[in-house]
């Protein structure tokens, strides 16, 4: 790859990036002076999604990790984390190859283990879209981006997922047995690899599809065997009820889907044209993404198209999933320094960022509409490079944005 032109933002946008970064840390400990983050008012830990890894792993370490995917058993063993018990419940439904890293973060203690997560998983969050971007100026938009923060609020794993979709991308081209060892690692959520092998082969890397089967098997193997294999039977058999409660009961308010489905639902239509709309749009989103990765175009669209669309094929999305956009924005970026911006491309990102920022406002698949707009940035940057083939420059509003 050519050695890339620095990136250059306006003022503005800097100063922008800067209020984000600020004003999200402000936010991060003002919810925690308030009672609203980590601790209540009253001192007693708050119930949010990790303690749901927790507790998973406290299961594993005592040697009942088939019991984490019992809910009513699950829901015991996350009161008893807390110490207190609480309204609803955070069902385990990740595969038990995750128990690999929910046990170590159990031998900790709740606020520790907290801590700990996300010290080890923002980090590498950082240093994938700054190892994309490719100078310390990555660090900023990392920072600034507003979906990193739902994923601190309530302790999710967006950050390692990012990591980890971007670092298989980062690495496809010259690393690729390191590649695939990512996409392996990546199988604690197999919602959002789908579309993974689908490019792959498209792209002829068989070396790292190899690789990343290889890990998911030792993955496999290896919780199987400090586990249990009852484990593995446990999850299997969970699923078809945690799909049930998940997207046809609606176990979590509607809105918080931010995909089609989940618009669809919000929306107040049924099941059936949830699916029928989702389905469609993944079909689509699927065969386009095959002709993307099969022509001659440069691999940062490709890239970017991928994290892209990993977002808009998976019913199951919540905003702290959005942290893998920054992925396809920092691939977007790259393309834009390398052959130049398009006019109003910086804008639609900056959009695209605005209307993750309103969740907390208006509690809507805002990031559902978020995706579309970088999916159709990506798409018009794409016809653009189609439409111009051996062109070594886009037609471009400005050299910086």
């Amino acid at each position: 790859m050519n050695r890339l032109a620095k990136l250059e933002l306006s003022r503005p946008v800097e100063l922008t990036c800067f209020a984000l970064c600020v004003a999200q840390s402000v936010y991060l400990l003002a919810s925690l002076l308030q009672g609203h983050w980590i601790f209540a008012a009253d001192g007693q830990l708050i119930a949010t999604d990790f303690v749901n890894v927790w507790a998973a792993g406290r299961q594993a370490l005592d040697g009942v990790a088939s019991s984490a995917y019992d809910v009513s058993v699950h829901k015991g063993a996350e009161v008893a984390a807390l110490g207190h018990p609480f309204a609803g419940e955070y069902p385990w439904i990740y595969p038990p190859s995750f128990f690999l890293v929910a046990g170590p973060l159990a031998l900790l203690p709740f606020v520790v283990a907290y801590a700990a997560w996300m010290a080890l998983s923002f980090p590498a969050y950082l240093a994938t879209i700054r190892a994309i971007i490719g100078d310390r100026l990555g660090l900023l938009l990392a920072c600034s981006y507003p979906g990193i923060l739902s994923n601190l609020l309530v302790g999710q794993n967006g950050f390692a997922t990012a990591a980890l979709i971007g670092g298989s991308l980062i690495l496809l081209e010259r690393r690729p047995l390191l590649a695939g060892c990512c996409i392996g690692l990546l199988s604690f959520k197999p919602h959002l690899g789908i579309l993974l092998p689908l490019v792959l082969i498209a792209g002829g890397h068989w070396r790292a599809m190899i690789s990343a089967a290889s890990v998911g098997a030792l993955l496999f193997l290896a919780s199987a065997f400090v586990f249990g294999l009852d484990s593995w039977y446990a999850f299997l058999h969970s699923l078809p009820v945690a799909s049930q409660s998940a997207l046809a009961q609606g176990r979590a308010d509607w809105a918080k889907l931010q995909s089609a489905f989940g618009l669809i639902r919000v929306l107040g239509s049924s099941a059936a044209l949830g699916w029928t709309v989702h389905c469609m749009l993944g079909a689509a989103v699927a065969m386009l993404l095959w002709k993307v990765w099969r022509s001659s175009i440069e691999f940062d669209l490709k890239a970017a198209a991928l994290a892209t669309a990993i977002l808009l094929v998976t019913p199951y999305l919540f905003l702290y999933d959005l942290v893998v956009l920054a992925v396809a924005i920092a691939f977007l970026m790259r393309a834009g320094r390398s052959g130049g911006f398009l006019r109003g491309e910086m804008i639609g990102l900056g959009l695209a960022c605005f209307l993750i920022l309103l969740f907390p406002l208006v509690t809507a698949p805002v990031g559902f509409a978020a995706i579309l707009v970088v999916a159709l940035l990506i798409g018009r940057r794409v016809l653009v490079a189609l439409a111009l083939p051996g062109r070594s420059r886009m037609p471009v509003a400005a050299a910086s944005a």
